[in-house]
């Protein structure tokens, strides 16, 4: 159509924001704030949020106030709220999709994160989410476990006390209503996608016409190298040629409206509802993706923001994010040509409006939020076992501790399980590990040990589920994988290092039980322990010899510091570390003392050798899942964003 209701449009130096009712409409044009301008097009509302992290009540501390232009300030959170706004937003829409860019489920607050992510389903299904990205931590488990649970609702081992719980109307759990895409995570190098690239949604345009919108979804790069989402049998590929590849398979069938969903961020400014200086890699992809893509959502950076940017042929086109655990909903506006389906990008709008807590909550969705509050206290509460001696993180001078060697007997039992059967993953010959390291007081991060597990006055105290699922892990896998006796050696020697005033620090690993060995701390570096000093199963360790060893994903790939096994080879993931010590703890039933002297110092005198100082335990029950608050820390420090 011509004239768009005879005004004539600014070019993309012209792009204009105003304030909206809840926020600022970013505009490609000036005309796109007129209603006149749109008339006789065909209008669809696009609603997104990312990153819940199966936040239902509220999101933590940090997160509950967002700043929006000129220093307004909003307290935001809780999906009782956001499904009375959902509501309103899409009031008198012909046309409305509702979607997020990834990293629903996956949660960290307790109900979701301990009842297998089914509270956070449960929810976005009565907010009647779309469709979804498959974000990096929807991979926190397996690929398999996003179809065939999440998606499918097929329960899995332990139904019923592990999984598949009644949701708030007694019902049996069903999986999602709605579907996950990925266009480039793939089952391995050349493989087919481990979830559909893409799709087609239909808008409905005058005369009973149906106009194809197509949605692209990416999932963020080197997402099977993250430590929750270690994945050895999966490999993404590169986002922009993939976004490429699927805008032209779209174009080719006939689709001239394309909304790329991606779960990669950036930043842009420190207000909500603008967007300003924009960085980071999905700005870089926004600038040199395909131009027949009319609009970019993205998320995993936890960051909030909408602005026009122009795509490689000089044409404005939205790019937003809209932050994290139900701060935000964004909602744009695209103007489709009712004969084309093209959309008209001068008349296109992107608002990201804050998830007030001023209105009033929807009762359904708070009976749900209830409902799953009331079953994880209970669910916490559950007796899974016994104990008869008290499990504590204090290091002894040479390192050891009774929880960190029941928590490398856990590691060893855990990489000898079944894995669970929605496991898709790659399963080596090589079978169980030969030993369990795991770090106690890492140097960067922190330990995987959050607490310890104190003897009550009973002689056999209970242990509840909640006390074992706080004690040990952060969602992140244990990974069995080979190494050379080499790597092991120097990974023991990694355990020191200058501090940079003239003396060592050392940051102890645990040992699983059948491991014996000495350090000499006043060796030179990489000759403090001797090869025939470290008895694996009653034997010396072989330099040129090939072990199983397992570990946290974390540890396995260098984040904590002993980047001496970044050379391992045939990885075998296993079930979460909070999930599986929970299983351990249930299949023990009771725990009793753990060995000690699995580490000695040679000589047998503290004086004997300079030991170092030892790194400082991390404080108790982080707040977050452990590498994501030490991530959070550090990114503080230096301006950068963490993997989210």
């Amino acid at each position: 159509m011509n004239g768009l209701g005879r005004r004539v449009f600014l070019t993309a130096a012209g792009a204009v924001g105003v304030r909206a009712v809840t926020g600022t409409a970013a505009a490609a044009t000036r005309a796109a704030l007129d209603a006149v301008s749109g008339a006789g097009y065909v209008d669809v509302q696009l609603l997104n949020i990312t990153d819940l992290h199966g936040y239902l009540s509220a999101p933590p501390a940090r997160d509950a106030v967002i700043t929006g232009a000129g220093g307004q300030t909003y307290t935001v959170g809780g999906v009782a709220y956001m499904a009375t706004h959902l509501r309103r937003l899409r009031e008198g829409r012909a046309n409305s999709f509702f979607f997020a860019p990834g990293d629903l489920f996956s949660g960290w607050e307790f109900p979701a994160f301990a009842l297998s992510d089914e509270p956070t389903i449960e929810a976005l299904n009565l907010m009647g989410l779309d469709f979804a990205t498959a974000g990096n931590h929807e991979f926190d488990r397996t690929p398999g476990f996003v179809v065939q649970h999440m998606e499918q609702g097929l329960p899995y081992e332990g139904e019923g006390r592990t999984n598949t719980f009644p949701d708030s109307l007694g019902r049996r759990f069903h999986g999602a209503d709605f579907r996950y895409y990925s266009a480039n995570a793939v089952a391995a190098p050349g493989g087919a996608t481990v979830l559909p690239p893409y799709h087609v949604e239909w808008v409905s345009a005058p005369g009973g016409r149906q106009l194809p919108l197509g949605f692209i979804h990416l999932t963020a790069l080197g997402t099977e190298r993250f430590s929750n989402s270690f994945q050895p049998g999966l490999t993404t590929l590169d986002e922009l040629s993939a976004a490429n590849r699927c805008a032209a398979e779209l174009k080719a069938r006939g689709v001239n409206a394309i909304v790329l969903s991606m779960h990669d961020g950036a930043v842009a400014g420190s207000a909500f509802d603008s967007g300003s200086d924009p960085s980071g890699p999905a700005y870089d992809l926004a600038l040199r993706v395909s131009a027949d893509i009319d609009a970019i959502v993205t998320g995993h950076w936890h960051c909030a923001f909408t602005m026009m940017l122009p795509d490689p042929s000089g044409r404005l086109r939205p790019f937003v994010e809209a932050g994290c655990h139900g701060q935000i909903v964004n909602e744009i506006t695209l103007r489709l040509d009712p004969v084309t389906g093209a959309v008209v990008r001068e008349l296109t709008t992107s608002t990201n409006h804050p998830n007030t807590r001023g209105v009033e909550p929807d009762p359904q969705m708070r009976k749900v939020v209830d409902y799953w509050k009331g079953y994880a206290t209970r669910y916490a509460g559950a007796t899974i076992g016994r104990q008869r001696a008290s499990f504590r993180r204090v290091l002894s001078p040479v390192g050891e501790s009774t929880m960190g060697n029941l928590v490398a007997d856990w590691a060893l039992w855990a990489s000898r399980q079944p894995a669970d059967s929605f496991d898709t993953s790659p399963r080596p010959e090589a079978g169980g590990a030969d030993l369990a390291l795991i770090a106690l007081a890492p140097r960067t991060g922190r330990s995987l040990i959050n607490t310890d597990l104190l003897l009550g006055s009973a002689t056999e105290d209970p242990v509840s589920f909640e006390r074992a699922w706080r004690a040990v892990g952060y969602g992140s896998p244990l990974v069995t994988a080979s190494v050379t006796g080499q790597q092991l050696h120097d990974t023991l020697e990694q355990q020191w290092a200058p501090d940079g005033r003239g003396g060592l620090t050392y940051a102890p690993l645990a040992v699983s039980a059948n491991v014996r060995y000495s350090f000499d701390a006043s060796g030179a570096a990489g000759d403090r322990v001797a090869p025939a000093d470290v008895l694996i199963g009653g034997s010396a360790l072989r330099p040129d010899g090939t072990y199983r060893v397992v570990t946290s994903s974390y540890t396995l790939t260098g984040q904590d510091g002993y980047p001496a096994l970044g050379g391992f080879r045939d990885p075998a993931r296993h079930r979460r570390d909070t999930d599986s010590f929970v299983a351990y703890v249930a299949a023990l039933g009771t725990l009793r003392a753990v060995s000690t002297g699995r580490v000695s110092m040679k000589g047998g005198a503290l004086s004997a050798g300079r030991p170092g100082r030892l790194v400082p335990l991390g404080e108790p029950v982080p707040s977050v899942p452990a590498p994501v608050a030490a991530a959070e820390a550090a990114a503080g420090r230096t301006g950068g964003r963490p993997v989210c």
